[in-house]
């Protein structure tokens, strides 16, 4: 409810920058993905849109004739073509949270929990995935922590998803994985949501996000494209 809550991987890929980007390489005919986690003019701009939990079966439904361009997260983007094999030229972008992991950070707490088992976001660098039995969405953090025999599990993604896990898994012990900073792995843009203002959002009905309506529909056309993949 704050319209100041911005999102570093939003700011990494402006729809006007995207869009003086896919004009210059028009020969190329992009078939273009873009992570959810971006503007709607970015939206507007793809041919579908992913979440972290469905993206490597949103890229294994891409037209084989095409290349495709994947954008803003260059640590998801990478990932799902270790996870499909499908080539995919990537976009320079990233959440700044999940970069500040580092493999000595994660290497560090290992040593100091030897028989935890470690769960990380796919936005993560690789270097820190590689130190993880589990790279996953948030979502499928859940099912892993429930299902796992490990009573120690080291979660490695933006410290809010820890209190979500506490209170879904609450029979096991969830560390959070630290940065080399004292960030504490914390989004300052989520934090800037507080429950005051989700409060004052619902009394007042405000903020107001207003789209024009030629971008509406243009976003539009590739969220259902996503969910009639997903189905």
């Amino acid at each position: 409810p704050d319209k100041d809550a911005g999102c570093s991987l939003e700011q990494a890929c402006h729809a006007d920058d995207l869009k003086a980007f896919l004009k210059e390489h028009a020969d190329k005919n992009y078939y273009v993905i873009a992570y959810i986690n971006c503007s709607a003019g970015v939206k507007a701009l793809c041919d579908v849109i992913c979440t972290s939990g469905n993206a490597p079966n949103i890229v294994n439904q891409a037209p084989k004739d095409r290349p495709i361009l994947f954008v803003p997260d260059e640590n998801l983007g990478q990932w799902v073509i270790e996870q499909t094999g499908r080539q995919m030229d990537l976009w320079k972008g990233n959440c700044y949270v999940h970069v500040e992991f580092t493999q000595q950070s994660i290497q560090r707490i290992k040593d100091d929990y030897p028989d935890a088992v470690v769960v990380a976001h796919p936005e993560c660098p690789k270097a820190v995935r590689l130190l993880a039995d589990e790279v996953c969405s948030t979502e499928k953090m859940i099912h892993f922590c429930n299902n796992t025999p490990a009573q120690n599990i080291i979660v490695v993604t933006e410290s809010g998803m820890l209190h979500r896990l506490k209170k879904e898994v609450p029979n096991k012990n969830l560390i959070a994985g630290p940065t080399d900073h004292c960030a504490c792995a914390d989004c300052r843009y989520m934090k800037m949501n507080t429950l005051e203002k989700l409060h004052h959002c619902l009394d007042k009905l405000g903020p107001k996000v207003e789209l024009p309506e030629e971008i509406r529909k243009k976003a539009e056309v590739s969220l259902i494209r996503m969910l009639e993949q997903s189905k």
